[in-house]
Formats: structure tokens, C-alpha cells, sequence
């Protein structure tokens, strides 16, 4: 597998899409509008995952998140204690 993060790649994109993007978003350049809008895209769909995912977890009544927070913030303190 390549490791290299960033590829050349050609692509026929609309135009006056790109340009508008590119305007509307205050990007410099082409390449600078289409990584944003390919951010902002991942960013989207994951968020929609979530939300298709909420609802589908039981819950359990009993769980006290308080309590729970209150144990990390004590493990913390004793380990930066016995470091």
C-alpha cells in the first residue's frame, strides 16, 4: 500500500461550480475549495451515521455517567501522584 497521503489526480469538474465554491467559501484556489468541500463532505456523512445510530443503543437505567466521570477524574489524580 502507498503511504503517500496526496495524489495527482485529473478530474472534469463543472466549472462554474468550482468557481462559485471557490468564491463562496473565500478559498484562494481550486485545489484549496475542493479539499474543503471534500472535508466538509466526510464530515457530513459521518455526522448523518450518528444520527442514523441514535435510538438503536439500549441504555442501561442504572448507569450513573456522574459517578463514572467522578472515577476518572480520581484515577487521574493518583496517577500523576505515583508518577
Amino acid at each position: 500500500m502507498c503511504d503517500n497521503l496526496h495524489m495527482s489526480t485529473n478530474l472534469a469538474l463543472d466549472d462554474h461550480l468550482i468557481e462559485e465554491a471557490r468564491r463562496v467559501g473565500k478559498h484562494r484556489t481550486k485545489k484549496e475549495a475542493v479539499n474543503a468541500a471534500l472535508d466538509e463532505y466526510v464530515r457530513r456523512r459521518r455526522q448523518v451515521r450518528i444520527l442514523e445510530a441514535f435510538g438503536t443503543f439500549s441504555v442501561d437505567p442504572g448507569y450513573n455517567y456522574k459517578a463514572e466521570r467522578q472515577r476518572h477524574v480520581r484515577d487521574r489524580k493518583t496517577k500523576s501522584r505515583s508518577s
